[in-house]
């Protein structure tokens, strides 16, 4: 088990020791897919380097892929490729994009998830040898979530009194409970009744 400190009082803990556990490719984050690939050679076009790929993959993810709820959308979308090629999906899934699109490009990610009234997902990324978690949710109101090496800039932040959590796990691969609640969810409106609620 290897830990890294993230921020003031948050500790990351690497699920798999092994950090190509992070760079692999599987059903639900399939990097080597032909939509994925074609969308990381686009935006790795005029970036200087990862850092620079890795922002504009996030903000790709964050702005160009919406958030289903805040627009309506009933669909539901959990692997990478099909998010990419829909434009939609709730937390869970843009996350799974946000991973295969760093992946892509040799770029450690880790999936990652907080406990609110369900749980909420997103991922961490591997720079300048530690973990810095990530959130590609999509703003709105109340919402100004940014691409940060330097402290984080999150979509929310859990209120400890309220229950609210940190999971401080990096998962190499989705959660299962996550999964099974995509998969098995007809359409936005049943998978919100079925949103896990802890992990």
């Amino acid at each position: 088990m290897i830990v890294f400190l993230c921020s003031p009082g948050m500790e990351l803990i690497q699920q798999n020791p092994d950090l190509s556990a992070y760079l692999a490719a599987d059903e639900v984050i399939d990097h080597h897919h032909p939509r994925v690939r074609k969308t990381a050679a686009q935006l790795a076009k005029g970036v200087a380097d990862s850092y620079g790929y890795a922002r504009a993959a996030f903000e790709y993810i964050r702005d160009g892929i919406t958030h289903s709820q805040d627009v309506g959308d009933p669909r539901v979308t959990w692997r990478a490729s099909d998010v990419l090629e829909q434009g939609t999906g709730i937390c869970y899934a843009k996350a799974h994009a946000l991973a295969a699109l760093l992946r892509a490009e040799d770029i450690p990610t880790a999936l990652c998830y907080q406990r609110f009234d369900v749980v909420h997902g997103l991922v961490a990324v591997r720079f300048r040898g530690a973990w810095h978690r990530q959130d590609p949710r999509g703003n709105k109101a109340g919402v100004d979530a940014r691409f940060s090496l330097d402290g984080e800039r999150l979509a929310f932040v859990p209120d400890p009194a309220a229950g609210e959590a940190d999971d401080p796990t990096l998962h190499a691969a989705p959660h299962p409970a996550v999964l099974a609640a995509l998969r098995a969810a007809p359409d936005r409106a049943h998978l919100w009744r079925t949103l896990p609620v802890a992990l």
